[in-house]
């Protein structure tokens, strides 16, 4: 199914998709936030570490299949499969956005 997102969420899955760390980093504010596996990365230096980190680590496809809000976030369900512990598995993205660009990312099981 496709799903039509806002546009920084769209590049930032597109970017991932092409395991480019820099183009996903872009996507977010300069001093943008991800939470994810219960750490916190800061500013888009750190978040290209930890993309590029994951990246390397694992071989993994994410489809996002559904979109709804929770308290002013825009919520992205997607079906992520690899290889990495506990997969396949549905994950769900928490994105922030102030105008075209991400803010906040927290991604939860």
């Amino acid at each position: 199914m496709d799903v039509l997102l806002p546009r920084p969420i769209a590049a930032y899955f597109e970017a991932d998709r092409n395991r480019d760390a820099d183009a996903v980093a872009a996507c977010f504010d300069i001093d943008g936030v991800v939470k994810d596996e219960r750490k916190r990365h800061v500013g888009r230096e750190a978040i290209r570490r930890w993309k590029a980190e994951a990246s390397t680590a694992y071989s993994y496809t994410v489809e996002p299949f559904a979109i709804s809000t929770d308290e002013g976030r825009t919520v992205v369900t997607s079906a992520v499969t690899g290889t990495f512990p506990g997969g396949p598995v549905d994950l769900r993205y928490f994105f922030v956005l102030e105008e075209d660009r991400i803010a906040e990312l927290e991604i939860v099981p």
